[in-house]
This record gives structure tokens, C-alpha cells and sequence, in this order.
């Protein structure tokens, strides 16, 4: 099935398995240009060894209750085609932060904000944080769309707030609450 510009009943979000490199592997390969400047854990250079350890590192901090990274796949081949989560908590405060990432042949289909939804129902709900963030780097107009399209309040910017690259870079912050999630009216 391939999701129109409007459906996302075609995608899941979910814990990623070992199962899960290959096509976290190619999603990531797919979307290189775009991943490389704004996400600081992509390299030019990204590799299937990459992908497995990334997973493993995901099954560890969900065991810890450190973050809770999610994989983001097509429901129809069960391929991964990006990610999302809850990371940066901080359980005294209970805060934390959201971040989402599609790969290019599924970006423009409202996949991202889909997922970020769900991240922060998990957030909200199963971790009983009270605030996310989502931190975008000042050239990523497509996260700072799906920010506010989650009704989302700009904050401001804040100046090296992100390393990308070996590099300090200034950033967008946003905040979600729980009463902003509560304004969603889809099941998505």
C-alpha cells in the first residue's frame, strides 16, 4: 500500500529488532543528503555495521529506561523507513525530547508527524513526562513543519544548541505539553 499525502494508515511505529538493519541500513542510505546535515548521528559514510549497532544500542536503553528509540515501518513490507523516540529525560523534571527522522521516498506523506505523535504519547502517557522538546537545526524546515503541525510552541533559538558534523549549530526549540496532544483529533 502507499500512503497518500493524507494517510498514514500505512506505517507503524514500533521497538526495532536485529531483523531490522537491512532496511534501517537502506532508509538510511536513501536519505543521505538530507540525514548527513541535521541529524548528528549520520556520516557520510554509513554502514549495515551502523545499523546493527544502532539497534543494539536501542534494545539496551529501552532494557535501562534510558530513551526509548522507535523505528518507523511500512506496514506493507515491513520495511524500516525512519525513526523516532524519546530521548534527553530527565525524570526529575520530567522532561524529555522528541525527535523523528523519514527517509526521502516517504517523506511529504505526513509519515513524520504520525510518528512524533506517537512518540509523544508514549512520553506523555506510559513515561508521565509533562514536557518535550523537539530541537531542529535552523536549515531543517521540514521538522520545524511537522513541529507546529503538532501544534508545537516556538520558543526561540538557541545558539549551539546541536553539534552536527563536528560542528556547534544554532537551533530551533520547541515544546509540546500533554494539553497539546490533548487538541489532536486524528487516531495518527
Amino acid at each position: 500500500m502507499t500512503a497518500s499525502t493524507s494517510d498514514t494508515t500505512g506505517y507503524a511505529v514500533r521497538r526495532l529488532e536485529p531483523g531490522d538493519a537491512p532496511s534501517l541500513f537502506a532508509a538510511v542510505r536513501a536519505s543521505l543528503p538530507e540525514l548527513v546535515d541535521s541529524m548528528p548521528w549520520c556520516k557520510p559514510d554509513y554502514a549495515i555495521a551502523d545499523a546493527e549497532s544502532w539497534i543494539a544500542y536501542t534494545q539496551a536503553a529501552w532494557e535501562k529506561g534510558t530513551k526509548y528509540p522507535l523505528g518507523i515501518v511500512h506496514r506493507g513490507t515491513g520495511a524500516v523507513v525512519g525513526g523516532t523516540g524519546v530521548n534527553q529525560i530527565n525524570r526529575a523534571h520530567r522532561t524529555g525530547n522528541i525527535g523523528y527522522w523519514v527517509s526521502t521516498p516517504h517523506a511529504g506523506r505526513g509519515v513524520a508527524r504520525y510518528a512524533a505523535r506517537q512518540a509523544a504519547r508514549l512520553g506523555f502517557g506510559e513515561l508521565g513526562l509533562t514536557r518535550l522538546e523537539i530541537v531542529t537545526t535552523l536549515h531543517n524546515l521540514a521538522s520545524q513543519r511537522v513541529a507546529e503541525s503538532l501544534g508545537a510552541t516556538r520558543e526561540g533559538l538557541a545558539r549551539n544548541r546541536l553539534h552536527v558534523q563536528g560542528r556547534p549549530q544554532d537551533a530551533i526549540v520547541y515544546s509540546l505539553i500533554p494539553e497539546d496532544a490533548a487538541n489532536w483529533q486524528d487516531a495518527g
